[in-house]
């Protein structure tokens, strides 16, 4: 490839600064390093305002929602409050864009802004962790893959983070050969480049500190019914193992019992479900797996000292 790439970075307000940095900062060293332009950039928002980020700081623009030349390739870079950041001034030109044959491809939580534009049923994307379970409820037609990034045939999109640098020295590999994207990984002081296949999170293993290859399955069988929890004897059973022996698992390793250590889990759930989405409290009770609202609401506020409602509250 010898023509110079031109990025277009819409910047959707509250997005994030450290993933957006991750974005554009390799493909400015990637010019250095070649010593020559291989890649242009500008940056976009709704109405062509300054940006502000999640940290607060303001980004300056250098156009609004202007259609895209030929070579442009669209980034969506968004943050905290997607839900209610995203416009239909921005869905309605990301339709568009695309309808025009544009690239457009996603950063942090930018996956949500293509899934609400109708881009990604039955595609799949990867977006920050925090944003799965939303992404779950909201769009379950999307095929969400825990990966730091997803280089598809039609949309790119990184989890945040450091995942949207993965991304980019994916792209700049692609474009120019895994050796600038090595020596651009260099100069970031980047040792640990990540394929797009590792996973967003640090294993099991490593966060509880420990191998216990029984333990780390039935965290995975918690983990992974949150909405139909098993009972600690149906997980023990599905292990091979007596009710009492995951007790004694559990407290040995984590210093709780399997009942409580899943209504962390549940809880948890529902206060992403609640911070990131409008379902009522009863719907967020079900998504989570508790079958009466008000138990729901009193395990909520003796969990977090507040109850659902109020917590919802304080993010208006």
């Amino acid at each position: 490839m010898t023509e110079s790439r031109t990025f277009v970075f819409l910047l959707v307000e509250d997005f994030t600064h450290l993933a957006f940095s991750c974005a554009i900062e390799p493909l400015r060293i990637a010019n250095f390093v070649a010593g020559r332009e291989l890649y242009r950039w500008s940056l976009a928002a709704e109405g062509g305002r300054d940006a502000r980020s999640s940290n607060g700081l303001l980004t300056r623009v250098d156009r609004g929602l202007d259609p895209l030349d030929r070579d442009e390739r669209l980034f969506v870079v968004s943050g905290l409050n997607v839900e209610r950041r995203v416009t239909p001034e921005i869905l309605a030109y990301l339709r568009r864009e695309r309808v025009r044959g544009r690239g457009i491809g996603a950063i942090c939580s930018g996956a949500y802004v293509l899934a609400e534009a109708g881009f990604l049923a039955g595609v799949e994307a990867a977006i920050h962790w925090a944003y799965h379970d939303l992404m779950a409820e909201r769009f379950p037609e999307v095929i969400l893959r825990p990966n730091v990034f997803v280089a598809g045939p039609r949309f790119d999109t990184a989890s945040g983070g450091t995942a949207a640098a993965d991304l980019m020295l994916h792209l700049i590999g692609r474009d120019h050969g895994e050796d600038l994207a090595t020596e651009v990984a260099d100069q970031m002081v980047y040792n640990a480049v990540r394929e797009g296949s590792a996973r967003q999170r640090v294993s099991v293993q490593a966060r509880f500190g420990t191998r216990n290859a029984t333990l780390v399955q039935a965290i995975r069988m918690f983990e992974e019914n949150l909405e139909a929890p098993p009972r600690p004897s149906e997980v023990a059973a599905g292990l091979g193992i007596s009710a009492r022996q995951l007790e004694r698992l559990f407290d040995r390793h984590l210093g709780t019992s399997p009942k409580r250590y899943a209504m962390e889990l549940r809880l948890n759930r529902a206060r992403n479900l609640i911070v990131q989405t409008e379902q009522s409290v009863a719907e967020i009770a079900m998504a989570s797996g508790f079958t009466s609202t008000s138990h729901f609401s009193r395990v909520f506020r003796a969990k977090y000292g507040i109850s659902p409602g109020a917590q919802r509250a304080r993010l208006t």
